[in-house]
């Protein structure tokens, strides 16, 4: 088996869709929408909860392949997003 860099997953794009939804594509050619209000809405950390401001949430950027916003504030398992399930 190889262990190239075609075989790493990663996100290759991220859109904004509406509300805390957003379109992640990765490099496996999967698309998934996900929705981060349940969680955004279940979190108490303040470092968190600021980003139910939509202007804040709509800060994310991908960095190395993954999905973050702020100095790695907020960030969630590569697997956990393509799967679409996010706690």
């Amino acid at each position: 088996m190889k262990t190239t860099a075609e075989n790493y997953l990663e996100i290759v794009k991220a859109d904004y869709e509406a509300g805390y939804k957003l379109r992640l594509s990765f490099s496996d050619g999967v698309d998934r929408i996900v929705d981060f209000e349940p969680f955004l809405r279940k979190a108490g950390n303040p470092d968190i909860t600021k980003y139910r401001q939509l202007t804040k949430f709509k800060s994310f950027r991908l960095h190395h392949g993954d999905l973050m916003w702020g100095d790695y504030e907020m960030i969630f398992p590569l697997a956990d997003l393509h799967r679409g399930e996010i706690e």
